[in-house]
């Protein structure tokens, strides 16, 4: 596998990412409703793949990124949950999981980094091949306002103490290019986005059944906003 945008900052993701936090008991509800194991595509440094396997739930961990990979496992043995957590190397649209289950996962807007309709497709049909029928696949994604590319576009912030982003947005061809620095590294991701409708019909596109779009964390339904997080089934035979 090539190099991942993610390998120079592994160190520096978790501070970067402190304050995200919102989204974590939601998805550690989701796993003890499905119970085990969950595959989590994208899985980093364990933000949400630790939480789930403190409940006893195991976890398949898939991410492109070895450093990642490595803070994932150290995480995990400070948790006491070594045990329960399945860390793989491999890309999203191509999860080196033979295994069939009732959940996948893929959270903090992870699928964002398909830079376009096939690999959207493809990530996703390879989701829904992850899930034995009648399981379900959760993801949370963003398409941004406005307000928000006015008040980022081309400026450095001060994301965290002495950690700085700085995102360059291109509405036409609906890309975010993300440039992070601090103390422990140094790098620049892409992100691609679409709107909730062509999510919706990407899903449906590939077999699934929409169960849900909610507008935030909370399960508060959508209309409208910058955030869409999806539960999505492969339907029964």
């Amino acid at each position: 596998m090539r190099d991942s945008p993610y390998d120079p900052i592994a160190r520096l993701y978790d501070p970067w990412s402190v304050s995200v936090t919102e989204d974590v008991e939601f998805y550690v509800g989701e796993a003890r409703d499905a119970g085990g194991p969950v595959v989590e595509l994208g899985v980093g440094t364990g933000r949400i793949a630790v939480p789930i396997a403190a409940q006893g739930i195991r976890v398949i961990g898939v991410d492109s990124s070895e450093g990642m990979l490595d803070v994932c496992r150290e995480q995990a043995e400070l948790a006491g949950v070594s045990e329960l957590l399945d860390l793989r190397l491999g890309d999203l649209r191509d999860p080196p999981v033979a295994e069939q289950v009732r959940l996948a996962i893929c959270p903090f807007r992870a699928l964002l980094h398909m830079p376009d309709e096939a690999a959207r497709l493809h990530a996703l049909r390879s989701a829904h091949e992850l899930l034995v029928p009648g399981g379900r696949f959760v993801f949370d994604v963003f398409a941004p306002g406005d307000r928000d590319i006015a008040e980022t576009h081309g400026l450095w912030l001060e994301r965290e103490p002495e950690i700085f982003e700085r995102a360059d947005w291109d509405e036409r061809r609906r890309t975010l290019t993300l440039s992070v620095r601090g103390s422990g590294g140094e790098s620049t991701l892409v992100l691609a986005w679409i709107s909730p409708g062509e999510w919706h019909a990407l899903l449906e596109r590939v077999g699934f059944q929409v169960e849900a779009c909610y507008g935030w964390f909370d399960r508060r339904p959508f209309t409208g906003g910058e955030d869409t997080v999806w539960i999505a089934r492969r339907p029964r035979a």
